[in-house]
């Protein structure tokens, strides 16, 4: 009871100094990277599931495995990946994200296959070792190239349109990680996989004040 007191009090006050102080572009420097973050791109500096994400990735072997980022956004996870030598391919649907993902990848000379795409439209059919995926997952239908960073569609489309492609680009031994909140629906996304023959495992979790946050290891059936 208390807990949930403390989420109302925190959420109804940071949440709008937070939007007020990200409806400018911002920079935003960590682990040896400076971005540059429109207000349409999603922050990693400001919730827990980047974070999250990336710790769980770098526990992985990276040196020449190829990997993708779904969604990529700023570009914080491709980039850090490719620093340790990880052949990345960062994909997003927000012709803003891949203006700045291409800005960012230079201005930090680091290189990444940036690619403008609708989860796998446009991705050249291969296999990669390594998929990672901070996802849209509130059920809302997106309006603007923005919401697509936040909402999955009112009834999920995005990730039945995510499983339904995921097979045609893993190999036997691909390492696939995704990121979700407890403010998703996630009954509806484990039977969606489950559906699509696919199974989801929770790896790791953390906490703030606002959110809890859950690594999950997908894998085929």
């Amino acid at each position: 009871m208390v807990s949930s007191f403390v989420k109302y009090v925190v959420s109804r006050t940071y949440k709008p100094l937070l939007v007020k102080y990200l409806s400018g572009t911002r920079r935003y420097a960590s682990k040896g990277l400076t971005l540059e973050i429109p207000p349409q791109v999603f922050h990693p500096g400001f919730f827990t599931s980047t974070k999250l994400l990336l710790r769980n990735i770098c526990k992985l072997e990276l040196r020449n495995r190829t990997v993708l980022e779904l969604g990529a956004g700023s570009g914080f996870i491709a980039m850090q990946t490719a620093k340790q030598g990880a052949v990345v391919t960062a994909t997003d649907i927000n012709p803003v994200a891949i203006e700045y993902l291409k800005k960012n990848s230079k201005r930090n000379g680091v290189a990444v296959r940036i690619i403008h795409s609708d989860l796998f439209d446009n991705i050249p059919l291969e296999a990669f070792d390594i998929i990672a995926i901070n996802p849209p997952y509130y059920k809302k239908d997106p309006q603007t190239p923005g919401e697509y960073a936040w909402y999955c569609g009112r009834k999920g489309e995005y990730f039945e349109r995510l499983f339904e492609g995921l097979g045609n680009y893993i190999h036997e031994s691909s390492v696939v990680l995704m990121v979700l909140c407890d403010g998703c629906d996630m009954d509806l996304i484990i039977n969606m996989a489950l559906q699509k023959g696919f199974r989801m495992q929770c790896m790791a979790e953390s906490r703030n004040l606002v959110e809890k946050s859950f690594v999950f290891h997908i894998e085929k059936i």
